[in-house]
């Protein structure tokens, strides 16, 4: 099995849906540390699990600089978003997503 990891930085800003009083409820934003795993058990024609250009195209074409309830089909919460991400990036089987220090979400598909 083959294995890629890409970390980057993308800036977006959400409010989100909650069942309780709380801040975040207002339009706010982070810079979201985001780490997408990929893994193949064949290389690809270039000798590539996935391209790391393709894996940041994926995700900052879409996220950077935009307000996620505008993207994202469901409440933009950290474990949303690593969701999106994992059924959106080719060969994407986790991601994590760190909202702020020390508050990260992940999901991998089993």
């Amino acid at each position: 099995m083959y294995y890629v990891t890409k970390r980057m930085e993308v800036s977006a800003a959400h409010r989100l849906n909650l069942d309780y009083e709380s801040k975040c409820t207002q339009l706010h934003g982070h810079n979201w540390i985001i780490t997408v795993f990929c893994k193949s058990e064949k290389l690809d024609a270039n000798g590539m699990v996935t391209d790391f250009t393709h894996i940041k195209k994926s995700v900052l074409s879409r996220l950077d600089h935009a307000c996620l309830n505008d993207i994202l089909p469901c409440n933009p919460t950290a474990e949303n978003i690593a969701r999106w991400i994992v059924d959106n990036v080719p060969n994407c089987y986790r991601a994590e997503v760190q909202e702020s220090e020390g508050n990260t979400a992940a999901y991998e598909k089993e």
